[in-house]
């Protein structure tokens, strides 16, 4: 990631973006294994919903630093593939990523291009 702000890229609010890139996932292992890659979770990381929904929304475990204060875009790129092959789980990351925006302030989760 090459950025002028050593915080990571920014969006037009000024949050830092991370990005899940979902492409070439086609189950929940997949998700699951992309997310602790991506969002540089600890070995422990359980791999299920909701120690997904935990993690996403423990600042400590996974933000990068400033983001507490600016805030936290999570864009999620690639993933219309999973959400064709497996319909039900794609519903339920989905509720995940919807879950983890509401439970505080600071981490908004967006899909980007499919």
């Amino acid at each position: 990631m090459t950025t002028d702000d050593p915080a990571g890229p920014a969006d037009p609010a000024g949050r830092i973006m991370v990005t899940l890139d979902l492409g070439g996932v086609t189950d929940r292992a997949g998700l699951m294994d992309r997310c602790a890659c991506a969002l540089r979770l600890p070995d422990g990381f359980g791999r299920t919903w909701d120690a997904l929904a935990d993690a996403l929304a423990d600042p400590d475990l996974w933000w990068p630093e400033g983001s507490e204060e600016r805030g936290l875009l999570l864009l999620v790129r690639g993933w219309r593939p999973y959400a064709q092959e497996r319909p039900g789980e794609w519903q339920v990351a989905e509720e995940v990523f919807a879950e983890a925006t509401d439970r505080g302030p600071g981490l908004f989760v967006t899909l980007g291009p499919g």
